[in-house]
């Protein structure tokens, strides 16, 4: 700790363990937004909740979160909350001030002002007062509730509940919990705008009707303070459209769920890919903006009335409004889009008015040639750039089409920008090339997880972002196999005797191995009596044997880069030998093998790479993959198993192994219940087996028998205490396995 840090840690009377550890990443936090009296009353508020006496999460809570807190609200909130705290404490509303202080920075951010959140704190006061057996699940489920209603929504909720159960409180946890069908029914009655599930029929009907096309439509949800808000996209599973929309003036919600799926439905039938490193991140920005103008005129060539409605949703940025020293290519591009979907608009701009006109030359005269968008935006560049395009505040505001999606659709990138600086376009993940996307890469993903107190599952509580891991040096796979050619030589004699050794015979092909007799001789008679002859006269024969598809599924947290006790490497050097070494003896047996890595930074970023995919062949690229591991963060396990499950649940075969290396219990540092991660990790491996995924664990974690055994069941694991000794156990154990 730093001599600064010291003295301010000082000031805190409360010395429970591990506070040391946070105080000084809290301290850090709160500088950004406290001065020197609110970090006084931030260190009063946590010495108060210290002094409650019930566990050192709090404290820890407290101290790591209410800076955030304060950053959306002001720092007099401090002493309002640990005051509250101390009255969940005095009213003895257990397990109440856990989530209190843990969803509070949630809650801040949703309401965004102080008011808002002490009217907050009056409501939970007013559940104390009347409804005391419904606090802690209400606490527990409000940052749900407030993703979804105002604060005079959820205010109306609480207090329906509150009368309609006053004679039944033993009912009154369930209502809060939001497991009722009363309470959801409420939920739904107070939730402003159209819920996409209640018009999702509507809305299909309404693709297949205007464009024949029948993609698959799905929802995503910004109930959760996500670290990157979705947008509405086409990817390869469908078009992603928001869970719910309100009305915006005169436009009825559903009508702006059509002008979406208008606008998405008319790309997939007019647009194709452009290969995006011809062109510069700025060039992207108006290429886009007259493609969308030009699959929007073939929409509306075929259904005029599209044009109102698609007039009524876009923004009309006022000239001039963007102010010097900002980029203002989003402010320009939008006046040129508004004014190109509007005969009726009022720009006098002598540049906007030459491109409307080049847009509407053009357009006449071929509009199904898509090279007009990529000859007006960078014509339009060339002849408008403005040296404060490259300033790195945008103006956004009044240039946003709400109806319009982000745009990745429109793209084909084989390169990452080379400056990280460069503004990008609106489009949130790149099209990877089709060596990369063979198990279609779906970025990000959202998961469910298991509550096991609330006996109910969190939706969509946990976002998975996917990439390819970077690769290394692959010789440095290369010396670890020659280190372990003893070992290679011994699994090679069991890999030969694991081989199928049936065969069966493929009749009837063009092309094979040697004749069929039976049709070579039917074929010979055909031609003597002067009938055309079978051509299939020949027949191949395959191994038979073994159906099996196995995906290894590596650890990556920050405890893996630690070295064991009488080890000369580390877990991770370890695993990476282990991994190489069976990598190489699946490849011989012919099973499709894919090998993958997670870790996890809150339920907000639970990171998963690959390594080698099941149509790869374990080769340079994926052993350089392998040689780039690197470890950092926590384990959010149960949500690894379910992301690796969903590749192993699309394969064919009869068998399919779920086989997990790891070197400790699933925790993450925003959960501070260990049986939470536990028991959503065995939910998750429960899940798979319905599937018909089997799930096995390795555990190099010496206190794995306290827990593993509840997680996998008794039979679906196996301790590694000697960890030197992993490269050559786990490519025995996967043979055992499946032999």
């Amino acid at each position: 700790m730093t001599p600064k840090a010291q003295i301010w840690r000082d000031r805190l009377n409360c010395n429970v363990a591990k506070i040391d550890d946070i105080f000084e990443a809290s301290l850090e936090r709160a500088q950004k937004h406290m001065n020197e009296e609110a970090l006084i009353a931030w260190l009063k508020g946590a010495d108060k909740v210290c002094a409650l006496g019930r566990g050192t999460e709090l404290v820890l809570i407290f101290l790591d979160e209410m800076p955030r807190v304060v950053q959306y609200s002001d720092p007099d909130i401090l002493c309002e909350v640990a005051e509250l705290a101390a009255h969940l404490s005095s009213e003895a509303v257990r397990g109440s001030i856990n989530p209190f202080l843990a969803t509070l920075p949630a809650i801040a951010k949703q309401l965004d002002n102080g008011a808002s959140l002490r009217r907050w704190l009056r409501i939970i006061k007013k559940m104390v007062e009347q409804a005391k057996i419904g606090v802690k699940p209400l606490l527990e489920h409000a940052p749900y509730l407030f993703a979804q209603l105002s604060i005079d929504g959820v205010e109306n909720w609480i207090n329906y509940g509150i009368r309609a159960y006053s004679e039944h409180a033993h009912r009154l946890p369930d209502f809060f919990a939001i497991q009722s069908a009363d309470a959801k029914a409420m939920l739904v009655k107070e939730r402003n705008g159209t819920l996409f599930i209640e018009v999702k029929r509507h809305l299909q009907m309404f693709q297949h009707a205007l464009f024949e096309q029948d993609s698959e439509l799905l929802s995503y949800s910004l109930a959760f303070d996500t670290m990157r808000k979705p947008r509405p996209h086409i990817d390869r599973m469908g078009m992603h459209l928001p869970d719910v929309y309100e009305d915006l003036g005169s436009v009825k919600a559903i009508d702006r769920y059509l002008a979406m799926i208008a606008h998405m439905a008319a790309h997939k039938k007019y647009s194709t890919p452009f290969l995006a490193d011809n062109f510069s991140v700025f060039q992207h920005i108006a290429i886009e903006t007259f493609e969308d103008a030009r699959i929007e005129y073939l929409a509306m060539q075929q259904y005029p009335g599209l044009r109102a409605l698609w007039v009524s949703l876009h923004p009309m940025p006022k000239p001039n409004s963007c102010p010097k020293g900002w980029s203002c290519i989003r402010h320009h591009l939008a006046m040129i889009s508004y004014a190109i979907l509007n005969p009726n608009h009022n720009y006098s701009d002598p540049a906007l008015l030459e491109y409307v006109e080049k847009f509407q030359l053009a357009i006449k005269t071929n509009p199904h040639d898509r090279q007009l968008s990529v000859d007006l935006g960078v014509g339009w560049l060339k002849d408008n750039h403005e040296h404060d395009f490259r300033q790195h505040k945008v103006w956004f505001e009044n240039t946003e089409v709400s109806y319009r999606d982000d745009n990745r659709y429109l793209w084909h990138f084989l390169e990452e920008a080379e400056e990280e600086e460069d503004f990008h376009s609106d489009h949130g993940a790149r099209m990877r090339n089709q060596d990369e996307a063979e198990d279609g890469l779906l970025t990000p993903r959202f998961y469910h997880e298991w509550d096991y107190q609330l006996q109910s599952y969190r939706p969509d509580w946990v976002t998975i972002y996917e990439s390819f891991q970077k690769q290394g040096d692959a010789k440095k796979i290369e010396q670890l196999l020659e280190k372990h050619q003893r070992l290679t030589k011994q699994l090679k004699q069991i890999v030969d005797l694991l081989k199928p050794q049936q065969r069966r015979r493929l009749r009837y092909q063009v092309e094979g191995d040697e004749l069929d007799i039976d049709m070579a001789i039917k074929a010979a008679i055909d031609y003597r009596i002067g009938t055309t002859p079978d051509i299939k006269i020949h027949q191949s024969h395959v191994k038979d044997g073994r159906d099996i598809a196995v995906l290894l599924l590596l650890d990556l947290s920050q405890s893996v880069n630690d070295t064991p006790k009488g080890a000369s490497s580390t877990i991770l050097q370890l695993s990476q030998e282990a991994t190489a070494v069976l990598a190489s003896a699946v490849e011989a047996l012919g099973d499709p093998l894919a090998i993958a890595g997670f870790s996890s930074n809150t339920r907000h970023e639970v990171c998963y790479s690959h390594f080698k995919s099941f149509s790869e062949e374990w080769g340079s690229k994926t052993k350089a993959r392998l040689a780039g591991a690197t470890a950092a963060h926590s384990t959010r396990l149960g949500s690894a198993l379910r992301h690796a499950g969903s590749y192993l649940e699309q394969r064919g075969e009869e068998k399919r192994l779920l086989l997990v290396l790891t070197d400790g219990e699933p925790h993450d540092i925003d959960v501070y219940d260990p049986k939470y991660l536990q028991k959503d990790t065995q939910q998750a491996v429960a899940e798979l087996n319905s599937k018909g995924v089997f799930t096995y664990c390795i555990s190099l974690d010496p206190k794995a028998d306290d827990y593993v055994a509840d997680i996998f069941g008794k039979n679906n694991f196996t301790v590694i205490d000697r960890v030197e000794s992993l490269p050559e156990k786990l490519p025995r154990l996967f043979m055992n396995l499946t032999k």
